[in-house]
């Protein structure tokens, strides 16, 4: 297994307090059973140029998020080390706003491989009856954060009677927030996200204006979201690692078509020895990659993290070639726990032989799919 610490961000929008209520209303959830939005915008699309011995496809499209947490993309493709594995294949590369959009377009056939979190993961395998996906390999681990606004919120028990936003409807930090306040003996509505707490549903993109204008009283949000509150006056209370066993869990995922799998294991091969190069080289030049990342970040949006937030937000993400499969599986039993899903059949959502065949080739020990792979 190859583990390696990155650091990465995003940035948006600004929406005034009054216009809140009516954009939380139209939010689509990137996770358990929810539809993407009207306005989830695919980014700009790119082809790599390719040289060498062409493999079993002309193309590979690979899908991705202009996000930290999507670290191994960022780098891996800035930097050639996916395209260098591909030879004469080219590596076409699109980005996405959320969850949905890239299952939707790996369910159409315009996308082959993607990085995406573990929530849309499995609703995805769930819907499609086990035959849309496989995960092949880890992405990334940590980087989420409960932060607060620490004039209102002092400890953990304080988190009572506030407003904290989660990014989506069951998506993974939503399910994380919501099991985290049943332990606590406190209870809210999963569906409304009223109760004890006030659970409010608030895009990334959204979180740092209406923690500005006093709409939300803090966050359990992903890296960059955390540190750019931080950088507004908010605290951090809980690092959501500190909640896992070895402060290690899934937060990104690289899952692929099954048939694509099935037509092309070669390119699908040659793109796992890619992202493990990737994790390697950012593990031994952490600086250098959370530069690069910053230079993937400005040519997709437009604009580079400034270092008080790119600095805290590389540093508590974990790049990783394992899967942390286990905790797929801790994930998708809080969602049924929080009546967000009934209980899952993820038998058969892993397929690690080409990704154990890579680490076994690196002299790197193999992982595994915690019983949840292909017979």
């Amino acid at each position: 297994m190859s583990a390696a610490r990155p650091h990465t961000t995003l940035r948006r929008s600004v929406l005034a307090a009054a216009a809140l209520p009516l954009l939380l209303g139209s939010l689509a959830a990137c996770s358990y059973g929810s539809k993407a939005a009207e306005d989830e915008k695919k980014g700009a699309q790119s082809d790599v140029a390719a040289t060498g011995k062409k493999l079993s496809a002309d193309t590979v499209r690979i899908g991705y998020f202009p996000n930290l947490t999507h670290a191994t993309a960022l780098v891996g493709v800035q930097e050639g080390l996916i395209a260098k594995e591909l030879g004469a294949t080219k590596l076409a590369t699109q980005t996405f706003n959320a969850g949905p959009s890239e299952i939707e377009a790996l369910n159409g056939g315009s996308l082959d491989i993607g990085f995406i979190g573990p929530s849309p993961s499995i609703n995805a395998y769930v819907k499609s009856k086990g035959s849309n996906l496989r995960i092949i390999s880890g992405s990334a681990s940590g980087g989420v954060k409960l932060v607060v606004n620490p004039d209102k919120i002092k400890t953990l028990d304080d988190v009572k009677g506030k407003k904290i936003a989660t990014p989506q409807k069951g998506n993974t930090q939503d399910v994380a927030f919501l099991n985290w306040i049943a332990d606590k003996g406190w209870t809210v509505d999963s569906e409304s996200g009223k109760g004890d707490v006030s659970v409010v549903r608030t895009d990334n993109k959204v979180t740092p204006d209406a923690y500005k204008s006093g709409s939300i009283d803090g966050a359990w949000v992903p890296e960059p979201t955390a540190s750019k509150l931080v950088a507004q006056g908010a605290k951090v209370l809980l690092d959501e690692t500190a909640l896992w066993p070895d402060k290690k869990f899934v937060i990104t995922n690289v899952i692929v078509s099954q048939t694509f799998l099935k037509d092309h294991p070669d390119v699908v091969e040659a793109v796992l020895r890619g992202t493990v190069n990737t994790n390697a080289w950012i593990n031994t030049h952490p600086d250098q990659a959370k530069a690069s990342a910053n230079t993937a970040l400005k040519a997709l949006s437009g604009k580079e993290l400034a270092p008080k937030i790119i600095d805290p937000a590389w540093s508590s993400i974990l790049v990783t070639d394992d899967p942390l499969a286990t905790t797929l599986k801790t994930e998708a039993q809080w969602a049924v726990k929080t009546k967000l899903i009934k209980q899952p059949d993820l038998a058969g959502i892993y397929d690690l032989t080409l990704l154990n065949k890579v680490l076994t080739a690196a002299g790197k020990p193999a992982v595994t799919d915690a019983g949840l792979g292909t017979k």
